[in-house]
Order: structure tokens, then sequence, then C-alpha cells
């Protein structure tokens, strides 16, 4: 156990501070400052992609009691800038456990700062909307009006997080690293009448999405976002997976525009999610914006009239409802289900084109796995498609 404790500082961007401790000696770290409601979740919060140059605050009080394991990352990085939590756990006590999160936070040298009130900064995060922080040792200065430090709001993360080359997998590339890194069951898939080819366009991705295609039989392609129409089309996909990610998606606009063609010239099933949904709106024509302090948890309700789903959501953004209203737009697209704790939109749909796109997380995990069968639906989706085509 890690006995030595180093005084550490949260300062706001509005001047409010809170003190706390770390486990080494923090320099400065900078980043917008978010929270997440999950109770579980720690480890794949660290290594999505999606929370590139965010601070979470953690509102679980107990952190790390399951450890840290080889299964659960999203992706080979972590990602966050920082993580704020009441309280850091001694020991982990999973069977499942390789390391302990304090071991963890050390050996990345990951900054944090744990033993403050979580609930009060909370409820500021809520009244006063996400906004930019440092965490930094007592006896360090920082300036926070330095440019630099409000440079998180112009910075386009997708560029940043997105594959640099593109590359494939299916089940049969690195048969033994697959098996023992993706939970599935092969028998799900020998039952497969087909295989499909899916080109991912990586905003950000996840790797439980690959995962979830992978378990439906399908080979994969992996584009970085600033591929070309052309190029995608050469892959000859069956269907296109528009993933997550971190940012503003309006910075997005190379992304925006190759959508806008692949939606109306190529006649291929496309799913998005989350910052995919976004693109996907905004190259429809729909406007987007940011929200006071954002979706992230494990139990946002999603639906419409007496249905409702219970869906992980992590996103800073969403697309705007009344650009569907005010436009000619939702003659053709419409917006099928809201957030039911603030009626944003959730999912939209294509009347024409087979184009449908949800905010939140089908590919869940932990979370609640209400709504994998979007997973399923895209691919019947495809065959469909290829039935009329």
């Amino acid at each position: 156990m890690l006995n030595t404790l180093y005084p550490s500082l949260l300062c706001l961007q509005d001047g409010t501070f809170y003190r706390g401790w770390s486990l080494f000696r923090l320099l400065v770290h900078s980043g917008e400052l978010v929270f997440n409601t999950g109770m579980t979740g720690y480890q794949e919060i660290f290594t999505d992609p999606s929370y590139a140059g965010q601070i979470v605050i953690f509102t679980y009080p107990e952190l790390g009691n399951t450890g840290l394991n080889y299964q659960d990352n999203e992706s080979r990085m972590v990602y966050i800038q920082a993580l704020v939590a009441r309280n850091i756990a001694s020991a982990s006590s999973s069977w499942r456990s390789s390391v302990s999160l304090r071991n963890f936070l050390v050996s990345k040298r990951l900054p944090h700062i744990f033993g403050i009130d979580t609930r009060s900064l909370t409820k500021h995060i809520r009244s006063r909307g996400v906004m930019n922080a440092v965490i930094l040792h007592p006896s360090s200065y920082f300036d926070l009006n330095n440019p630099k430090f409000n440079q998180v709001n112009s910075t386009n993360f997708v560029n940043i997080v997105t594959t640099k080359n593109i590359y494939y997998t299916n089940l049969s590339v690195n048969q033994k690293n697959i098996h023992s890194y993706l939970t599935f069951k092969d028998n799900s898939i020998s039952n497969l009448q087909r295989a499909y080819r899916i080109v991912v366009i990586d905003f950000g991705i996840k790797l439980n999405i690959l995962k979830k295609l992978l378990g439906l039989g399908c080979n994969i392609f992996v584009v970085p976002s600033n591929c070309n129409y052309e190029t995608i089309l050469s892959y000859k996909p069956d269907g296109l997976l528009l993933s997550n990610g971190p940012g503003d998606p309006v910075f997005a606009k190379h992304s925006i525009y190759t959508v806008r063609r692949l939606i109306y010239f190529s006649n291929i099933p496309i799913l998005g999610i989350c910052m995919g949904h976004q693109i996907l709106n905004l190259a429809m024509g729909a406007d987007t914006f940011k929200l006071k302090f954002g979706h992230r948890g494990l139990n946002h309700p999603v639906g419409s009239f007496k249905y409702s789903e219970i869906t992980s959501q992590n996103h800073g953004f969403a697309v705007s409802k009344e650009s569907f209203l005010n436009s000619k737009l939702s003659n053709i697209f419409r917006c099928n289900s809201s957030n039911l704790n603030d009626l944003t939109v959730a999912t939209t749909l294509h009347t024409n084109i087979p184009v449908f796109s949800v905010q939140y997380h089908p590919e869940a995990s932990p979370g609640p796995h209400d709504s994998d069968y979007l997973f399923e639906i895209f691919v019947k989706l495809i065959d469909l498609i290829k039935l009329v085509s």
C-alpha cells in the first residue's frame, strides 16, 4: 500500500478551489472539468478516447475497490487528463484484478486528486456548467488567464485520437489474442450465414464497438477520420459505422463533408454512435450545441411515449432539436426518441435512406444492455439493402 500522500489543489476557472491529496507530487495539469455518475467502469473511462482533454470527477464516493485488469480497456492508452475522487481504495477485492488503482496511478503517473467533497464539486458544476480547471501542488503557480489554458475549447481532439493508419481485423486475425482479449461466444458466430464488410470511421473508437461487430461476424476496416470518400468505397463496404469520439463535432469539417457524400451517393447503411451521431446529423444539415454539464453516466433514460431504455452516455454536445423543427429536414430526417431527463435528441432516422444514429452507447461495457439490439438491426439493414439492390 502507498502511504505517502502529497497535498494538492484543484483550481476551477471561476476561482473556486478544493484542497486534496495525491499519491505523487503533481506538476500543473489542466483540462475541462466534467463529472461521471456511474458507480463502476473507471477503467473503461480512463481508456476511452472520448474523454481526451478532460479532468473527470467520479461522483461515486469509493473509487478503485475492484482494481484494474487486462481485459476491460477501451483502447491502448489512458486518455483522461486527470481524475478527481472522494476516496481511492487502498486495496482491490475483485478476482479479476491485476493491479490496484493506487499502483496504476503511480506507475502511469496519471494526475489525480482525492479527499475532496465531490458532491459539492458536482453540484457546483451542475449549477455553473463545465469549465476548465487545473490540479497542481500548492507550491506551484498557474495563471488561470493563461491563453493555453483556454485552448481546450478550440482543439480538434478527433485529429489527436484517430488512428493514423488504416487497419483490418476479423476473427481469424491473431486468433489467440482476440480470444483472450475479446469476450463473446464462438457458437454465436458459427451460426451466421455470411460475413459483413464494415468500414469504421475512427473518431475515437472504443474497443467494445469492435467486439460487438466481431461478435456478429463482421470483417472490419478501421480508417482515420480524415479518410476520403473514394478510399472508403474502395473497401467495398456492406455497412459504415461512425464511431464515438471527443470534443466539438463542428471541428471535424472534412469528416462532415465525407459523411454527407456517403449518405447521398453510396446507398450503404450507416450507423452513427455518439460523436458519429453528431457528425451524421451535421452532415444532414442539423446543428449541434454544447450542453451545460453534459451526459456522462450509465443510467440515462431514452425513449418516446410509453417506452424507454436505460443507456450509457458520454458526451458534452448534442444535436439541436430546433434545427429539425425550423427547417425542411424534418420531412426526411426525424428524431425518433429523446433523452428523457432533458428531452434532447437521442436518436435520428432517415425516412428514405438506410441511415440512423444514436447519441448513447449501445456497446456499453459496463453499463445497461437495453440497446444491444441496435448492432443486430444494423446488420439486418445491410441484409435488406442487399436483397433489394
